[in-house]
């Protein structure tokens, strides 16, 4: 959830125009040297749909919406809320995407369905503010298991909230009835602390993901020993974590996080930047969702392919400021959407079905943070160079 615009809001508005680039982009990209070593491509844009604000569903309020995945047998859509229970207990909810496999035409979102996400010993997590609280940012199906995988960002105390209590970041499995059934080991160099060590707080785990042998996660920005957080003139790394399917972590990666796109009005207004989804291509190749909110401007996202081939394992690497010098993985610029208009609070990234074309659907989904100024809007797209 970005949570700094909560202090400034601003009213923000989607335009059906939409700019698609397909230019290298960012400080570490590399061209590939033909297209068909590209990777992804948007062909098109199929449509834009939303849900009611506040609506009511199964006795919760639907929104926060910040993840969402599809299980490719039934077609049966899950996404996440991070509510925290300030309306409802964690939960997840079911749906269905209207997406036309003839013509692409997307033409409906409803909800179908709604499951509290249960701790360990059954009971649903504690509210915003107690202890073990749960921030779930992102949700993705294992069409192996037929399970499901989900990330809670963490919490801390800083120096703006000293009374928030430590809940440490993690990825667990749930049944699809909100049972929980284990979770990932997590390096140590991402676990949440009280000092200016780790990740900082609303920094921590906001991408998931699923690829044909790893599982992949990104906390949103830099550590406290990885610099700064990105400016109008200079980007940060965030790290990016890979694991086997069975938990076992197997590599670390830095992620290049651009500059802010403009500066914030006034110039010291607030600003926040990172990564807010992953989606996989395959074992290598992933798509970042940068998002970033400026006060006084809006939302700015992009959606870039990068690849972690070449890149340096820093997963035994306790800062990145200073020292031996490391390769990030290159990324390349896939998809604009923020031009004409201020984007959404947009924080889900998934597949959808395959079309008739032979094209891939890409969805992208908003979180509404349940504030009247903005929407719960889903955005899909057809693709080329889409997994197999």
């Amino acid at each position: 959830m970005h949570k700094s615009r909560k202090i400034t809001r601003i009213a923000v508005a989607f335009a059906a125009a939409i700019v698609l680039a397909a230019t290298d982009a960012g400080p570490s990209a590399a061209a590939p040297a033909d297209e068909s070593a590209r990777g992804v491509r948007i062909t098109r844009f199929l449509g834009e749909q939303r849900l009611p604000h506040r609506m009511l569903f199964g006795g919760t309020t639907v929104g926060g919406l910040s993840g969402l995945d599809r299980d490719p047998r039934t077609g049966a859509w899950y996404l996440i809320s991070d509510d925290r229970w300030r309306y409802n207990a964690a939960r997840f909810y079911t749906g269905e995407l209207a997406i036309d496999p003839a013509t692409g035409a997307f033409t409906g979102v409803s909800i179908t369905g709604v499951t509290t996400l249960r701790r360990p010993d059954g009971s649903p997590y504690p509210a915003y503010g107690q202890p073990e609280s749960a921030d779930p940012e992102s949700i993705r199906f294992d069409p192996r298991r037929r399970t499901l995988l989900w990330s809670h960002e963490g919490d801390r105390p800083d120096e703006r909230n000293p009374g928030i209590p430590l809940s440490d970041l993690f990825i667990r499995r749930t049944d699809t009835r909100g049972r929980h059934l284990g979770e990932l080991a997590v390096p140590s160099n991402l676990h949440l602390t009280t000092t200016a060590n780790g990740p900082r707080r609303n920094f921590g785990i906001e991408g998931l993901a699923l690829a044909p042998s790893r599982i992949a996660a990104i906390v949103e920005g830099p550590r406290y020993e990885d610099g700064e957080p990105p400016t109008a003139e200079r980007g940060a790394p965030a790290r990016f974590t890979l694991w086997t399917r069975g938990g076992r972590p197997l590599g670390q990666y830095a992620y290049p996080l651009d500059p802010l796109p403009t500066a914030p009005i006034p110039p010291t207004g607030l600003a926040d930047t990172g990564v807010s989804e992953i989606l996989a291509i395959d074992d290598r190749r992933y798509l970042a969702l940068e998002r970033s909110w400026l006060e006084g401007v809006g939302y700015r996202v992009k959606v870039y392919q990068f690849d972690v081939r070449g890149a340096t394992d820093i997963l035994r690497r306790d800062s990145l400021v200073g020292g031996r010098p490391y390769r990030p993985v290159t990324k390349r610029l896939v998809l604009d959407v923020t031009s004409p208009a201020p984007a959404q609070n947009l924080e889900g990234l998934a597949w959808g079905p395959r079309l008739a074309t032979g094209e891939c659907t890409l969805v992208i989904a908003s979180d509404d943070n349940f504030d009247a100024s903005e929407v719960t809007q889903f955005l899909a797209y057809a693709v080329r160079g889409c997994p197999a």
